[in-house]
């Protein structure tokens, strides 16, 4: 029953209702549902849109990876990584796994998890180092990028018919990170933007929603173009595609040099005014520039990633920002409604 109740509440996925009425019989007369085991994240309800095949079928096809919506696929996952595993720990790899998964979707301090595993401190910091270096190396495949063709096929409608050539829409987002002691290392991470310190990286998906690249973890003080320039992203793209950005990106120089179009909404010249066209093309711009914003949401639902960082833990955030998009990947049917 322990295994049931954490692994669903770390799932926070509605395909999971199915599965469960096969399984679990339903009372006749209402229940009392648990706020700390069960609640709706509203993230993970908003963000469904492909059209004729789904992000799973995708993946699937791609990387032969499947969704982790509930508690079977929790146990296929557990599979998947055993034959990985060759650590002795002492304690079975199902409960370490599902140990490093608590820590990363609910962010429980490890004195916590300590006591609800029955272990030390130090050999749950241990584990859980471990498995997040194991389940990055064996997971990284989950954050493919997609050939053109299969952009092009799981585009939903909002895409095909006004920005057909989209190859990805990108985005930076940033993470409070807790106070270095060292000045230098405070200086980098200064964010001005959110006037504290932080950690900052680059969010690439396709049109149909699949996060296709994650960069590394920067300084809140670096802009955009220094990462997008430096995080190995511009590698992935090839002549005549077309990438997507926010209002005010620096990078059309960058893209240019690898005849890669930029797509930005318009804005406004000091003492200026925009046209109809640009309005129109702006609002048009905005309404699909969202799904990467809500891509992003999903990847926070991970309190790891969406609370303060600690300094001991910011030197596994790359593996464990990859981590956590590979799970964004793999929960399930992404069905779009077309946003118009």
């Amino acid at each position: 029953m322990f295994y049931v109740v954490v692994v669903l509440s770390l799932a926070d996925d509605s395909h999971c209702d199915a599965e469960a009425d096969q399984t679990v019989p339903q009372s006749e007369t209402p229940m009392h549902k648990d706020a700390d085991t069960q609640w709706e994240v509203q993230a993970l309800m908003d963000h469904t849109y492909i059209l004729g095949e789904n992000i799973k079928d995708v993946c699937h096809r791609e990387t032969q990876c499947g969704g982790i919506p509930c508690l079977f696929a929790f146990f296929d996952h557990v599979k998947y990584l055993e034959q990985f595993y060759k650590a002795n720990f002492k304690m079975h790899v199902l409960d370490e796994i599902l140990m490093t998964m608590m820590k990363l979707k609910l962010n429980l301090l490890q004195g916590d998890l300590a006591e609800r595993f029955a272990l030390s401190q130090g050999l749950v910091s241990r584990i859980l180092s471990y498995l997040i270096d194991t389940m990055e190396e064996h997971m990284r495949i989950y954050i493919p990028w997609l050939p053109r063709e299969t952009i092009r096929s799981t585009m939903p409608k909002c895409f095909r018919e006004k920005f057909p050539n989209t190859t990805c829409i990108i985005d930076c987002t940033e993470t409070t990170l807790q106070k270095p002691h060292n000045l230098d290392s405070r200086g980098e991470s200064y964010s001005h933007y959110y006037s504290t310190n932080t950690i900052k990286y680059l969010v690439a998906i396709a049109p149909c929603g699949l996060v296709m690249f994650i960069s590394p973890t920067y300084g809140g003080r670096c802009s955009d173009k220094f990462i997008t320039q430096e995080s190995g992203f511009l590698e992935y793209l090839h002549p005549g595609d077309e990438v997507m950005a926010d209002r005010g990106s620096t990078i059309r120089d960058l893209l240019f040099e690898r005849r890669v179009n930029l797509v930005l909404p318009a804005f406004i010249h000091k003492g200026g005014q925009l046209s109809d066209e640009d309005v129109t093309a702006t609002r048009r711009i905005a309404n699909v520039r969202i799904h990467v914003e809500r891509v992003i949401r999903r990847l926070k639902v991970f309190k790891i990633i969406s609370q303060t960082v600690p300094i001991n833990l910011a030197h596994k955030m790359d593996k464990i920002l990859r981590i956590c998009a590979a799970f964004v990947n793999m929960q399930g049917e992404i069905i779009h409604e077309d946003d118009e």
